[in-house]
């Protein structure tokens, strides 16, 4: 039977259990507004209090009504796949579960060294083995790009013994993988992907779009609904198809790492989301490409600027497709870095940029951006054109060549993380193991993991970059001037 996309059964029932004007003695506290501080309903708004128990409130104690259940078959249909799981938890708990459904502690996963950090936590959670595959370099540009289908091929040949794959795609800059290429990998060994394309909401609605997970393939694909799509902060999705994993696994994977005290209000979003893009999607997401297609042309125009395309980012041992959404500027003509323009952007124009570093500011446009959006930001760009002599004083990043960023992986991220640690300075930290993550945020890559041997070159992109304005939200010393590593006899 075909599904009605019309509905949005978290919505509808939020809506009926406020109509009704159902009496909770339940959680929340706040009892839909009534015992919050008026302070925080002034800025707030009501609305947002409007949250309620999910089983004994948005449905009965037994979730009879199928409430969820319903809003998950119909965003499974929405996008192709044939399970779809929600979560308030955002995509790092979600990529967490799929790591822990594919594999289990001690045993091997192939995943890219270009992963988000909400991976690399899966790792120390999990005591799993990485085998790290490495990105495509863009030496000249100094930007990672999916590793390639070959060099999972390479490394499922050097470790058959991992339990299956993962991959990021696209990145934060849009660079997408051959995930056709991969997930065929994979399945010859009968091995299943996992996809984080938690940047790739979107993917599913416009064959101008790079293709996602489930069409390309994948067994598992994780998605965040707030970074591209409509729906609220921490609002995540996972989708499963094929038969190499069981869904029941997949769900009580989850429900170990989740809270139980989801909040309607995303489950809402997401569910809001899905019927918005279902209804409306290719047309929403055509219009987000043509006015994304005349602001890039528009700034590659301003002097000092060029938006970074297909033809930047895509052809051999580079990306294998490109998601034009992400607006990547690359700022170096101007003689200063992302990080200074993007200071200077907030203070004079209340505009925030999305990613910055040593070269680079993006624009994150979604369907969600018009032309008063756009023109804004354009006005914006020429300003910062015009007042860019006043930025060039910004300090330099020592950036590494491609394989002096990589390190060697001493000690699994698990053991190194829980090892008992000491704090040294960062000026004599060479040659340690890292007990700690560190991160330039965004777009939260990181730059060390626990268990890597630290080395002179990364110590100093990492140093130089905090003298320049980057952001490291994990070290335990923002600054830089200490770090943790392990402990020797």
């Amino acid at each position: 039977m075909a599904l009605n996309h019309d509905e949005a059964p978290v919505l509808d029932a939020l809506a009926r259990y406020h109509d009704v004007d159902e009496l909770g003695f339940t959680p929340p506290g706040h009892k839909q507004a009534r015992g919050a501080d008026p302070r925080a309903r002034a800025v707030l708004g009501d609305a947002v209090f409007g949250d309620i128990l999910a089983n004994g409130g948005l449905d009965d104690r037994l979730a009879r009504g199928g409430v969820l259940e319903r809003a998950e078959s119909l965003m499974a249909d929405a996008v192709h796949a044939e399970h779809t799981f929600f979560s308030t938890c955002g995509s790092s708990l979600s990529v967490k579960a799929a790591m822990l459904v594919v594999t289990c502690p001690g045993n091997r996963l192939l995943v890219g060294r270009d992963a988000h950090k909400s991976v690399i936590a899966g790792l120390i959670l999990s005591g799993v083995q990485p085998v790290w595959v490495e990105p495509q370099w863009d030496a000249e540009r100094h930007i990672a790009h999916p590793p390639s289908a070959a060099s999972y091929a390479k490394a499922f040949a050097e470790h058959p013994d991992a339990d299956g794959a993962l991959v990021t795609s696209p990145t934060p800059y849009g660079a997408a993988a051959d995930l056709a290429a991969i997930a065929d990998i994979c399945h010859r060994r009968g091995k299943p992907l996992i996809v984080d394309e938690a940047w790739g909401a979107h993917l599913p609605f416009h064959d101008d779009l790079p293709r996602w997970a489930m069409d390309a393939g994948a067994d598992i694909c994780v998605t965040s609904i707030h970074k591209m799509g409509s729906g609220l902060e921490q609002g995540s999705v996972f989708h499963l198809q094929g038969d190499l994993i069981d869904p029941a696994e997949l769900a009580s994977r989850a429900d170990l790492l989740g809270t139980t005290s989801p909040n309607v209000l995303l489950y809402a979003g997401i569910d809001a989301w899905r019927r918005q893009m279902a209804q409306q999607g290719r047309t929403l997401m055509g219009r987000a490409l043509e006015l994304t297609g005349r602001t890039r042309a528009a700034i590659e125009a301003i002097d000092g600027f060029h938006v970074n395309d297909a033809a930047d980012f895509c052809g051999p041992h580079l990306a294998a497709d490109f998601d034009p959404l992400p607006v990547v500027i690359d700022i170096s003509e101007l003689g200063t870095t992302g990080y200074r323009a993007a200071d200077w952007l907030r203070a004079h124009h209340h505009l925030d940029p999305h990613l910055t570093d040593h070269r680079r500011i993006s624009a994150q446009l979604t369907h969600a951006d018009d032309e008063n959006t756009t023109n804004r930001l354009l006005i914006a760009l020429r300003d910062l054109a015009e007042h860019a002599d006043a930025l060039h004083d910004a300090s330099p990043v020592a950036l590494p060549a491609p394989a002096d960023l990589r390190m060697e992986q001493a000690q699994l991220p698990r053991d190194a993380y829980f090892s008992r640690h000491e704090t040294v300075l960062t000026v004599e930290a060479c040659g340690r193991i890292a007990a700690e993550m560190i991160t330039p945020y965004p777009p939260g890559i990181p730059a060390v993991l626990p268990g890597e041997r630290l080395t002179e070159p990364v110590l100093h992109y990492l140093t130089s970059g905090v003298t320049a304005g980057m952001f490291l939200p994990d070290a335990a010393d923002h600054r830089l001037k200490t770090i943790r590593v392990v402990a020797e006899d």
